[in-house]
């Protein structure tokens, strides 16, 4: 019976090289991966904060510039400028810093102004006050740089007078002749205006006022770069907030 009883244990024992054991077999799917996924990225991370912040920083631009213009409209809003100044023709040149007049003088004179913005400022005392203790304190006036352009027909050489718009006056500074547009050679300026001789000056400017171009011309051109400035200020803000704008939705 023993000898019935070892074989019987050693077969069950061992099993067989031919036997096979089954194991079930999970899908893919469902096997860790071979690398694990970081939802950290810090890459990733960077990048959207770095979003983030810019478009923020964009947003508060925006706010900013329509607080700013709608800030500037309700103060004081910028009128229509004037198209003409008594027999001056004005050009306003929008988003230039530069507005053009002309007008016709007599039987063959043009007359061509052209005027910056305020380009410059001197300090004044203010009235009432010597500016040094005096009460009055310490002001400043806006400066107009200015260049006339006189002609007497298509060809013909043309005066140059280069000037300063002063609040209420204007200064002559140098006066030349330039010849035809089409020669490009530089012209000799003269000597500083104030070098003249008195009686020449007061002659040049007398020369200027039967033209319209004097005092009433400067307080003008004061008023009219003052309502420019705010103008082109506030076209310039919303230039800005459109190019913003746009670009943040691109």
């Amino acid at each position: 019976m023993a000898r019935l009883i070892r074989p019987l244990k050693s077969s069950i024992s061992r099993p067989s090289s031919s036997s096979k054991i089954l194991i079930p077999q999970l899908p893919s799917s469902l096997l860790a991966p071979e690398k694990p996924v970081s939802f950290k990225n810090p890459l990733l991370v960077r990048t959207y904060i770095s979003e983030m912040r810019k478009s923020a920083f964009e947003g508060n631009m925006l706010r900013l510039l329509r607080n700013e213009i709608q800030y500037e409209l309700d103060r004081s809003p910028p009128n229509e400028p004037a198209s003409e100044f008594n027999s001056f023709t004005v050009d306003n040149r929008s988003g230039e810093q530069w507005i053009s007049m002309k007008k016709k003088f007599g039987h063959n004179e043009d007359i061509k102004i052209e005027a910056t913005m305020f380009d410059g400022s001197v300090p004044v005392s203010k009235p009432g006050g010597t500016g040094s203790g005096g009460g009055g304190g310490q002001d400043v006036q806006l400066h107009i740089s200015m260049i006339v352009n006189i002609s007497k027909g298509k060809g013909c050489k043309t005066l140059e007078i280069m000037c300063s718009v002063w609040p209420d006056t204007i200064e002559i500074n140098k006066l030349f002749v330039r010849k035809p547009e089409n020669v490009f050679a530089q012209p000799y300026t003269g000597p500083e205006f104030k070098e003249l001789d008195d009686e020449l000056q007061d002659s040049l400017y007398e020369f200027l006022e039967a033209r319209g171009i004097g005092d009433d011309l400067a307080i003008f051109l004061h008023s009219y770069m003052k309502n420019k400035d705010k103008t082109e200020f506030i076209n310039w803000m919303g230039t800005v907030k459109s190019y913003i704008e746009k670009k943040k939705s691109s």
